[in-house]
């Protein structure tokens, strides 16, 4: 699994006693200063290359503490080859969900997936199934990046045709998408935070559920309040919204074969990879046999002939790809980036795992940790440190495995001290540290699901709020002991 390649290459988190916490947050206070004030600049294109400098910048300005501290640059260097390593898997994903949408599209199943959903989700309890219909798909999958690539992305289609703030939907795909996600055995972060803590995936999974389900809830009575104060714009218009797609694709109820297969495929622990590149495929294969005019056109030829559906194929897969349509609001959504599409988000990514990867080397990320643990002595205090120390290092270490593999290892011992069972720290590592992450922009999950939905963070940032919502439930259920599992003696000996 892939957790288990990523502790591996964490396995021993670096220890530099010569660092102080001022001299480890040095970094953090440049690189958010120097964020702050580019998105100031830049807005929502600060995504579009210029945060990527900022964070080699803020990457910089850690290669010299670590000099003065003593650290080799070379080791530094290693690190960031370790981290850069580490998202291997998750870059090509990205370039394969990039090569997903495009055969998506030009073979209709996109199309096809908003023309029924009009016809089905009615906007007064649009987002509210927005949360359900992810939160099935992603315990299903045990992964909230499929959910985003696939229903995710026909979700925002039918939400941009109806005059739904994509904002929201957003927020309410990826309430539904990290509940699922938290919850599903197949999780690789449901798999790793109870190897981290120390007990087992359904232990972990049980009493997760104990501040995980009142916070869904809450999310669902939010969404639903929310659904029947909005004002739409495309209800008047649906009908000639559907005859525009009607006009523009051949729609069957065929081309839900392939979604399904693909899910299915991962349902039966295929790797994403795989499963992801099977569904280009059978996209292709499906827009070669309902949408032969449209394979033509995107290949800028009159007629489909075999150099013809070669061309449009891999147009869609690799590049930039539009279906023009009578309705000028549709001709916005029915456009892909293909593979090159998804460039700026690994371009991000692997920036941010240089900045985490020159953290880690320099041992800024255990001195955090270290500081956060001995701020705390109270139970209470305990659990906050947890969950202030994933936050923290979302944000400063751009990962949410590290998030999750630094204070597992960080607090473990703690947690034991205080005579708490190991599941109190696997469900806040969760709670904190999985959920979280796709909160920050530069993070790999937030740049991941910012650049699949093609929604900013800061548009969906707070109507996320099963994510945001999670950590402080956690702190609630803490705060008035509630059910707060006692560590037993036999756990205690083992």
């Amino acid at each position: 699994m892939e957790d288990e390649q990523f502790v591996k290459d964490t396995e021993e988190i670096t220890e530099n006693k010569e660092l102080s916490i001022w001299e480890a947050l040095i970094p953090v206070f440049a690189l958010v200063g120097m964020l702050a004030y580019n998105v100031f600049v830049y807005g929502d294109e600060a995504l579009s290359g210029s945060n990527q400098f900022i964070l080699l910048m803020g990457s910089s300005v850690a290669a010299i503490v670590g000099v003065f501290n003593k650290v080799s640059f070379d080791s530094m260097i290693e690190e960031v080859a370790t981290n850069i390593k580490a998202t291997t898997g998750a870059i090509l994903i990205l370039l394969l969900v990039g090569s997903l949408a495009g055969t998506w599209l030009i073979s209709g199943i996109i199309p096809t997936m908003i023309y029924y959903g009009l016809q089905i989700l009615h906007p007064t309890i649009f987002l509210a199934a927005c949360v359900v219909i992810c939160a099935v798909i992603s315990v299903a999958t045990g992964s909230s990046w499929t959910t985003s690539a696939t229903v995710g992305i026909a979700l925002i289609g039918i939400a941009e045709a109806l005059g739904i703030s994509v904002g929201m939907t957003a927020g309410a795909i990826l309430s539904g998408a990290y509940f699922g996600d938290k919850l599903s055995p197949l999780s690789d972060t449901t798999n790793l935070a109870p190897a981290m803590a120390g007990t087992d995936i359904f232990t972990h999974i049980r009493y997760m559920t104990l501040t995980t389900v009142p916070t869904i809830i809450i999310t669902l009575i939010v969404f639903i309040i929310l659904g029947f104060t909005l004002e739409t714009s495309g209800t008047a218009d649906t009908a000639s919204i559907l005859t525009s797609i009607e006009a523009a694709f051949t729609i069957s109820p065929w081309l839900f074969v392939v979604p399904l297969l693909v899910i299915v495929l991962i349902v039966k622990k295929t790797p994403p990879l795989i499963a992801l590149l099977l569904g280009t495929l059978l996209g292709a294969v499906a827009a070669l046999f309902f949408q032969p005019n449209i394979v033509a056109e995107a290949a800028g030829a009159e007629s489909l002939t075999f150099e013809s559906a070669y061309k449009g194929v891999m147009n869609a897969i690799t590049v930039n790809t539009s279906i023009t349509t009578e309705n000028e609001n549709l001709n916005d959504l029915f456009s892909s980036g293909g593979m090159a599409g998804m460039l700026g988000t690994i371009w991000l990514i692997i920036c941010a795992m240089v900045f985490g990867g020159i953290m880690d080397a320099i041992g800024a990320l255990a001195a955090i940790s270290r500081a956060l643990l001995n701020l705390f002595h109270t139970t209470f205090g305990l659990f906050t440190s947890t969950v202030v120390s994933c936050l923290a290092l979302n944000a400063t270490a751009s990962d949410q495995y590290l998030a999750i593999v630094v204070p597992g290892k960080m607090f473990a011992k703690a947690y034991k001290d205080k005579g708490l069972a190991p599941e109190n720290l696997s469900r806040s590592l969760e709670d904190s540290g999985t959920v979280t992450s796709v909160l920050i922009p530069w993070n790999t999950c937030g740049a991941y699901h910012s650049g699949v939905l093609g929604v900013p963070v800061a548009s969906y940032f707070v109507y996320a709020i099963f994510n945001y919502l999670s950590p402080f439930m956690t702190l609630f259920f803490a705060a008035f002991n509630i059910k707060i599992k006692q560590l037993t003696s036999k756990t205690s000996e083992a």
